[in-house]
C-alpha cells in the first residue's frame, strides 16, 4: 500500500474546480456538501428500501399466484382424466347389438 503524501494548501486549491477555489478565497467549508451528500444517501437508502419491500411485496404475490396455479393445474388434471374415463366407458358401451329376427 503506498504512503499517503500530504499536499500544500496551494497544491490543494489548485486541484479544485474555479468556483471552488473562487468560494476558499472567502474561507468557505463543504460542510453543506456534506450535508447535501448525507440527504442523498438517505434519501437512497430510503428508495433502496421501498423498491426491496416492494419486491418482497411482488415476490409473495408471485409465489401465491404460482401456488393456485400448481392447484388449479392438479384439479384439471384430475378432470381430465374422469373425462378420458368417461370416453372410454361410453366407447365400449355404444356398440350397436347385432340385429336379431323377431319372426
Amino acid at each position: 500500500m503506498a504512503a499517503s503524501r500530504s499536499i500544500s494548501k496551494s497544491e490543494f486549491l489548485s486541484s479544485l474546480p474555479p468556483w471552488r477555489r473562487w468560494l476558499a478565497k472567502f474561507n468557505w467549508h463543504p460542510t453543506v456538501d456534506a450535508q447535501i451528500s448525507a440527504f442523498e444517501r438517505r434519501n437512497e437508502t430510503e428508495q433502496l428500501k421501498s423498491e426491496t419491500a416492494q419486491l418482497k411485496n411482488e415476490t409473495a404475490q408471485l409465489r401465491r399466484e404460482s401456488e393456485q396455479l400448481r392447484i388449479e393445474n392438479a384439479r384439471l388434471a384430475e378432470l381430465e382424466s374422469r373425462l378420458d374415463l368417461l370416453f372410454l366407458n361410453a366407447d365400449s358401451s355404444s356398440q350397436i347389438p347385432p340385429a336379431t329376427d323377431c319372426n
